[in-house]
C-alpha cells in the first residue's frame, strides 16, 4: 500500500473532494427525482381512484366560496384532486367561456366551460367538453357552442385543479375567452362567488350535447421520472468508480515495470552427449 501515498498529495485530496462532491449531487438529484416519481404516482393513482369511486356530493369535495360577487374559493386539498362529484343547479349560458388552444384528437380547438350557479347562489365551472373551431377557420375560429340545457341539470364530474399561469382573460361575441382554466381570474369576471376548482364533465342529465368529446384526462409521465433516478444514480457510481480506476492506474506507473529476474545459467544441468541443444551451441 506504500505505492498509493500519492494520494495523500494535495493534488489527489483535491480530485478526491471534487468526486465526492459531484457523486453527492447526483445522488441528490436522483432523490429528487425519486420525490417527484412519488408524487406524480399519487396523481395517477387519485386519477384511477376517481374513476371506480362513487360520486359524492360536492361539497364533500370542494369548500364553499366564503368571498363576494367575482371572487374564488379556496383551492382544495391535493389529495381531493379528481375526486367524483355532483353537483345540481342552473347552466348561466350568459358567461359562457371558450378555452382556446386545446388539443384532442391531435385537433386544436376550444373547450367549452359554463358556470353552474347553485341553490345557494355560488357557482362551479363546468368544462362540458371540446369543439373544434368553426369550418373554414383557423384555429382562433369561435365555433358554434351547443346550447346548455334550460333548467335545472345535475352533473356529475371531477375535481380538476385550477390550472396555473397568469393569461388574460377576455370577451368575444358575448362570451369569455381565455387559454387557461384559472380559476382565481376567471371568477373576476363573474357575477358570483366561484369554487376553488372546476368540473371535468362525465355525466349530465339532462343528456349533453353529442357534438361534444369527453377531454381526455392527462395522465402524469412518473416512469420518466424514475428513469432519471436511475440514471443519475448510474451516474454517481460511475464517478466514484473513474476515481477508482485513474488512481489505480497512476499507482501503477509510480510502481514503474517489473523487472525479469536473471536466468542463472551454471544452475541448468550441463547437457548430455548428443543433446540438441548443445549442438545448437
Amino acid at each position: 500500500m506504500v505505492v498509493y501515498r500519492f494520494l495523500l498529495t494535495p493534488r489527489w485530496l483535491g480530485i478526491l473532494a471534487l468526486t465526492l462532491v459531484a457523486a453527492a449531487v447526483m445522488v441528490l438529484l436522483g432523490n429528487w427525482q425519486l420525490d417527484r416519481y412519488h408524487a406524480r404516482t399519487a396523481i395517477n393513482e387519485r386519477i384511477d381512484a376517481g374513476l371506480r369511486m362513487d360520486p359524492v356530493p360536492l361539497r364533500d369535495a370542494l369548500p364553499a366560496p366564503p368571498g363576494g360577487n367575482g371572487t374564488a374559493g379556496p383551492a382544495p386539498a391535493a389529495e381531493r384532486a379528481w375526486t367524483k362529484v355532483t353537483a345540481t343547479g342552473r347552466y348561466d349560458t350568459s358567461n359562457v367561456i371558450l378555452v382556446r388552444g386545446r388539443t384532442v384528437d391531435r385537433k386544436v380547438g376550444f373547450e367549452v366551460v359554463t358556470p353552474l350557479v347553485l341553490a345557494d347562489g355560488t357557482a362551479v365551472l363546468v368544462d362540458r367538453g371540446w369543439i373544434p373551431p368553426a369550418p373554414g377557420g383557423d384555429a382562433t375560429a369561435q365555433p358554434p357552442v351547443p346550447a346548455a340545457p334550460s333548467g335545472e341539470v345535475t352533473v356529475t364530474g371531477r375535481v380538476h385543479l385550477s390550472e396555473s399561469g397568469s393569461v388574460a382573460v377576455s370577451r368575444r361575441d358575448g362570451r369569455l375567452e381565455t387559454r387557461r382554466i384559472g380559476v382565481t381570474q376567471l371568477a373576476g369576471e363573474l357575477p358570483y362567488p366561484v369554487h376553488g376548482a372546476y368540473l371535468l364533465l362525465d355525466e349530465q342529465d339532462p343528456a349533453a350535447d353529442p357534438t361534444f368529446k369527453g377531454v381526455p384526462v392527462g395522465y402524469t409521465n412518473n416512469w420518466q421520472n424514475f428513469g432519471y433516478v436511475v440514471q443519475w444514480w448510474i451516474f454517481a457510481a460511475m464517478t466514484l468508480f473513474g476515481y477508482g480506476w485513474v488512481a489505480r492506474r497512476e499507482a501503477r506507473r509510480l510502481a514503474g515495470p517489473v523487472e525479469e529476474r536473471p536466468v542463472d545459467r551454471a544452475a541448468e544441468p550441463a547437457p548430455r552427449d548428443g543433446d540438441p541443444v548443445r549442438a545448437a551451441r
